[in-house]
This record gives structure tokens, sequence and C-alpha cells, in this order.
């Protein structure tokens, strides 16, 4: 990647090594202009810049413009036939990709920049003819580093702090610069001003929605569903995962030259393996929220498509619109199901998979995943050996501390009320071999009842309600055995205390 004082160096060598073409591949044109006015500045050279806006202005010398009646590039060849050592500049040029009438009289031009020791630079983000490019080098100048863009919202900041309430603090910004990677420098005004407009100030809640702004700059994909955040989300539980986490999201927003300077990469996600109804799906809504990430779920079981070739293509779809909305957290849910599909013989779903496993691998994005599974009986080894996932999680029935969190959270949150010590260790002790959504769903049972009926709620309530749930745990024993076994043996568990 060149950022902008290393596309500077580079353009300000080839134009002392009287380099006769320089191509500067980017998409921002502003930004090669800075660049000229530094390189003016700093050498003292004189440029000739050419746009079809404003024709062309003399940087470092008169500040005349010159209109070059609708021909620039026969005006810049009678230009370097009467001066030697000149230094042309076309911010806009025609289709220069193939043989055609411009590129022909643009080879001439270069032949004689070549004759007389002149440079010529050309500002495009589109490819250029072989016979055209040959004549000299290329400068790539992409979008805004990690630092570049601290110091953009910096500045935004400093401008606006008098008029517009801030929030963001040292370590927001630098959360923000992470989630702004990919866009430009104009794409990052316009956010910043849409925002600071539209709320009238920078805050911290609106950190999530400012991250959902990249999804609406490319085109939809049909596998890929962004999640809108709808409440705050709470797990009571999983201490060991919550510490994971925080210490794994401080790793994933470092600048990337922070990361590269220890050879490290960002945490790619966790593979999460458990009980039904113990939080696993719930884990990344609060991963995305806790970390200001978009939350994007990937059905990847939808890739699979009947006509030949067209699987492959809706993953590889999937798999660019994912890393184009980066940084960004994605779900995968109940992703043995997808592997089932790819073992049983079936070749495309084979090579979909693999393709999945290999961007796992290697791509060097910011996405954090959370897949999760039930059935671990058709995990094959390849997908949760290290490198792929950065941790393999084990969810497992609550123990009883849990359980006692969870009831005391879903009284507080449904039934608006704080169960006394008493009636909470009978319902510990009532609950014991429940998922996370069996209690759940008993609490809430009890406060459909008083809403409906208008009734008071009792014990006895919460007591018959708790019993008329038949758990997991009695529904399918087999299966939670079988997680049980392969989570302690394989996986790391969610919980601090293991029961």
């Amino acid at each position: 990647m060149s950022d902008y004082a290393q596309a500077k160096k580079e353009i300000i060598n080839y134009i002392y090594a009287r380099t006769p073409l320089v191509i500067v591949n980017t998409n921002e044109r502003e930004r090669v202009e800075r660049i000229l006015y530094d390189i003016s500045s700093e050498t003292q050279a004189q440029i000739m810049y050419y746009t079809d806006a404003k024709q062309v202005k003399n940087i470092g010398g008169r500040s005349e413009t010159i209109d070059t009646d609708d021909d620039p590039l026969g005006f810049f060849l009678s230009q370097i036939k009467k001066n030697r050592s000149l230094n042309i500049v076309l911010g806009d040029v025609r289709r220069i990709s193939d043989d055609s009438a411009y590129s022909r009289e643009l080879m001439n031009i270069l032949y004689m920049a070549r004759e007389n020791n002149a440079v010529v630079i050309l500002v495009t983000a589109d490819p250029v003819w072989a016979r055209i490019s040959s004549f000299g080098m290329v400068v790539n100048l992409d979008v805004p580093t990690s630092p570049e863009r601290i110091e953009q919202i910096c500045k935004f900041i400093k401008t606006y702090s008098g008029r517009f309430t801030i929030e963001w603090d040292n370590d927001d910004v630098a959360h923000v610069a992470a989630i702004l990677r990919g866009f430009t420098e104009i794409q990052i005004e316009n956010i910043l001003s849409a925002e600071i407009i539209g709320n009238k100030g920078l805050l911290k809640s609106r950190i999530q929605q400012i991250s959902a702004q990249k999804q609406k700059i490319y085109p939809k994909v049909g596998t890929v569903q962004y999640i809108e955040p709808y409440k705050k989300y709470e797990i009571s539980g999983m201490e060991n995962l919550k510490d994971w986490l925080a210490e794994k999201k401080r790793i994933f927003f470092m600048p990337e030259d922070a990361l590269k300077e220890y050879d490290l990469k960002a945490p790619k996600g966790i593979l999460l393996v458990g009980v039904p109804g113990c939080g696993k799906s719930l884990t990344a809504k609060l991963v995305a929220q806790e970390w200001n990430l978009p939350l994007f779920r990937f059905d990847i079981g939808s890739v699979f498509d009947k006509w030949v070739g067209e699987s492959e293509k809706k993953m590889r779809e999937a798999l660019q619109f994912i890393e184009n909305v980066s940084p960004c957290l994605l779900w995968i849910d109940e992703i043995e199901k997808v592997l089932a599909t790819s073992d049983s013989g079936n070749e495309t779903g084979k090579r979909v998979l693999g393709e999945f496993l290999f961007w796992v691998q290697e791509s060097s994005n910011k996405v954090f995943m959370v897949a999760t599974a039930n059935n671990v009986n058709v995990l094959p080894y390849e997908l949760y050996r290290k490198g792929r996932f950065t941790e393999v999680f084990y969810a497992g029935l609550p123990n009883e501390k849990e359980r006692r969190n969870t009831i005391r959270h879903y009284m507080n949150v449904s039934l608006k009320s704080e169960p006394a010590d008493d009636l909470l260790d009978k319902l510990v002790a009532l609950t014991e071999g429940y998922s996370y959504s069996d209690i759940e769903t008993a609490v809430k049972e009890v406060a459909q009842k008083a809403i409906l009926h208008e009734e008071n709620i009792t014990p006895e309530m919460l007591i018959a309600a708790m019993r008329s749930i038949i758990p997991i745990s009695q529904i399918n024993p087999e299966l939670v055995r079988d997680i049980d076994k392969w989570g302690r043996e394989r996986a790391v568990n969610v919980s601090r205390e293991v029961k």
C-alpha cells in the first residue's frame, strides 16, 4: 500500500530522474493535486497541470490558466517541441486502455518527451494500454492509511469542535478510523459532515451506525444480510469468552502499521460450538454491539445453485462484498449444515467450502467471524485448526451462577421486579439442565399472562412456569452429552466456572 508520503517521494524521484512517463494509479485526483503543490513547494519544480474543468494551470510558476481549445494533447505536444525539461500532468485522460486515436496521439507526446527530457504524469484509475505503460513507471496511491485517516478525523474535529458537541476521545477516533478503512478522503469527509450535521455532533452512541454506512456504497448480494441492531444485547455468564473478546478487541482495532511491526494479524474470529439455546447466536450480536461494528449474516447454504459454476460465482461475490464492507462482524449460523453438503460427495460443495476456507486463511481484511455449530459430529479438523479461526469455544448448559444471573436478568427486564433470595434459590435449583432460552421462555410466559390478564405476579406462577418447560437436556440428552464431551476435549469453555 502506497500512502501519501510514499507516493510523493516516488513521484519526486521520477521527476528528478526525468522518467518520460509516470502513471499515478488512483481514484483520488484531489490527493494527487495536493502532492503536486507539495512537490512544487519543496523542490521549486514548475508543473503544467491539465483538467477538463480548469484547463491548464501552472503550479509553481505563473498562476494564469491557459485554455487549450479542447485539444490538450496538441497543446502539450507544441509545448514540448518548444521547451525542454517540462513537467506535464494530465488529471483527465480519455480512453487509454487500448489502441485509439487518443492513445496514439499520447504516444507521440511520450516519444517527444523522451527526446526533450520532459516528464508526463497521467492520473487515472483505468487500465493503460501496454504500449503506453512501457514508457515509464507506475505509482499506486491507495486510499488513506490508518494514520492518515486519524489525522483527517482530528482535523475535522478541530474545525468543528467549537460549534458542535464532540464526544469522541482518542480511542473513539482510532476506532472510527479503523471502521472507515477503504474509504477515500472525500467519502470520509462526506460521512463525517453528514454525521455532525444530522446529529448535532459526533456522538459515541452513533459509531456503530457510522460503520454501517459502507454497505450502501456496494451492490448488495443476496447471500449476505445486514442485521440492524434493535436493542441493547446482554448475556449472563460466558465470562471467559467476554474477557477474551475484550483483549482481542484492542488487537483488532490497532493500526495496520503497528500490527505489521510485530508480524501480527487482526484476529479472524471464533468458532462457537454448543448446546442449542445457550447464547451462540446472541454472541454475534453482542460482539457487534460491543465493538461498534456492522453485523452481517452470511447464509453460506444459499450460495449453492443447480447451474454449473453459479455456486462458485455466488461465493466469490459474497466474499468480495464482505471484504468491501470490512471492518465488520460476520455471523455464520449453523455452519455444519454447509459441511454436510460438502462432505456428501458433492464436488461443487467441496469446491465452494474450499474457497471459503482459503479466504478465511488468507484474507488480510479486518473481518471478525462468529461461526456457530450445534452438530459437532460433522465438523472436520480443517475447519477448526489454528489459522482458520482464532479460537474455538464451547458453550454448554449454564452453571448455577449463570442460571442465577439469567433468572435475575429476565425478571428485571420482563417482569420489572427483583426476585427475593429464597425464590431465586428455588428457581436456580429447579432449572438445572435448562438452557438460557429455556429460562427466558418461562419468565416471558409469566410476563405475557400478567399483561393479558392483569394478574399480580406470584412466586407460584414463576415456579409453575419453570416446571412447565421441558428442557433441552431432557428432549435430546444424547446431543447435549456429545456436545459436552466434544467441547471439553477440543475447545475452550466460555464459562469461567465449570459446572
